[in-house]
């Protein structure tokens, strides 16, 4: 079993930046890839960005590709999303998970193990 706990969430003004952090314990998720999802109130989770075992692959949200960036560090067993330009459609709660494969996938159904979640706001 892995347990992920996600930080780094908070209030920002739009336009500002945020950078979040996965840790997980029980086991290295070094041969795992990672996904950030997210959830507003009323909505239902969707896909952020995702990054493959090695890092070398990454893919994310039409809403958020060049704004955000999925990168790890698998001697830190940690994952970051690092979030700039925000909008107040940002605003959710982030969660971070991990697949069981290799291969990052955008659909939370592949993703066995989820985190507590972090929350983002961003006001206007």
């Amino acid at each position: 079993q892995v347990q992920l706990v996600e930080s780094g969430g908070g209030l920002v003004q739009a336009g500002g930046s945020l950078r979040l952090s996965c840790e997980a314990s029980g086991r290295t998720i070094s041969n795992n890839a990672m996904g950030w999802f997210r959830q507003a109130p009323g909505k239902e989770r969707e896909f952020v960005a995702a990054i493959n075992w090695s890092g070398f692959i990454t893919q994310y949200a039409g809403s958020v590709k060049g704004r955000f960036t999925i990168a790890r560090d698998n001697a830190q067993n940690a994952v970051y999303l690092q979030m700039n330009s925000l909008k107040p459609e940002d605003t959710a709660v982030y969660y971070c998970a991990a697949r069981q494969g290799r291969t990052a996938q955008t659909m939370g159904i592949e993703y066995p193990y989820w985190g507590q979640g972090t929350q983002v706001t961003v006001s206007s």
